[in-house]
């Protein structure tokens, strides 16, 4: 019914004065969507565009995420920006927002910085408030759409029919649970960096012998634990809830391991206790070339060639 009022003007929808590109899921819990995201903006910046990113913080204060526009940078507190922003603050090198509104922080995105010719939206598929040029839907390889139901009988938001609606599908990893096509993704990470050490940085070769706790607090733990153990870890799996807000309790004694998105909240804790042995696995995503044609091309139909 949503859908339909926007459709039919019933509900006005925002549209931003640069194009915006959605990238969004229909199931509960990590699809990887934020390493999507990030490799769509460096794209956009390799073909000169002037990416921003905005999202809406889920993390942070007020019930789970942040309520009026923020500016998001890597130092920003992940209570009150949420952990993904952060992130994408420290890995993108290009503007961030967030807010629960996603039109009002790309609004004050673009006052902040009018340089910015193209948004991207982490997360918002569902957000039809916002007006978008391109939705991007990703689908995790190995659960697929899960039982196929909506919510709360299974863990679709919206119903598969969907995916037909959407410009473009990519599939994280391989799996048998998917078989609808769609371009490929795959999360490729093998350097440990130090959370207390700048600079600091290890290989899986580093230890061996050794077991490591591995904490993650994302939508899939198991695919994290899983890469650790094809690296040739042997790993103590301590799963978390997504967004999972540590404390010196989480921390067990003897080397540590995490994913990107859980250092920046775990860092702190790193920095007080004064400990070195614990480690964040940077990741980054290798997507089917055939997509940056695709978002490329279609900005250029719609919007014309980027500002030299």
């Amino acid at each position: 019914m949503r859908r339909w009022f926007y459709a039919l003007g019933l509900t006005a929808q925002v549209r931003l004065p640069v194009p915006v590109i959605v990238v969004g899921n229909l199931t509960t819990g990590g699809a990887g969507k934020t390493p999507l995201t990030l490799a769509l903006v460096a794209w956009l910046k390799e073909a000169g565009y002037r990416p921003g990113i905005i999202s809406r913080g889920y993390g942070g204060h007020h019930g789970g995420q942040a309520d009026a526009p923020m500016a998001v940078d890597a130092d920003t507190d992940p209570d009150l920006a949420g952990d993904e922003p952060v992130l994408m603050a420290s890995r993108s090198g290009c503007p961030v927002w967030v807010g629960r509104q996603r039109a009002a922080a790309g609004q004050g995105l673009l006052a902040r910085h009018p340089e910015v010719d193209v948004l991207v939206a982490d997360d918002g598929l569902q957000h039809l408030a916002l007006a978008r040029d391109i939705e991007v839907v990703v689908v995790d390889g190995a659960r697929g759409l899960g039982n196929g139901w909506l919510l709360p009988a299974g863990p679709l938001r919206e119903s598969p029919r969907r995916l037909g609606q959407a410009d473009a599908v990519v599939v994280n990893g391989p799996g048998a649970a998917w078989n609808g096509g769609g371009y490929a993704m795959t999360l490729v990470g093998s350097r440990f960096r130090n959370l207390r050490t700048s600079g600091g940085d290890a290989s899986a070769r580093d230890f061996a012998g050794m077991e490591v706790h591995a904490l993650a607090g994302i939508g899939n733990p198991r695919r994290f634990f899983d890469h650790l153990a094809g690296l040739g870890l042997r790993v103590v799996a301590h799963p978390f809830p997504d967004h999972h807000a540590y404390e010196y309790k989480d921390l067990p004694p003897g080397p540590l391991v995490m994913t990107e998105k859980d250092a920046v909240k775990v860092a702190p804790l790193v920095q007080a206790t004064g400990r070195q042995d614990a480690w964040y696995l940077e990741i980054d995503a290798m997507v089917d070339g055939g997509l940056k044609d695709l978002i490329l091309n279609r900005l250029r139909e719609v919007h014309g060639p980027q500002a030299a």
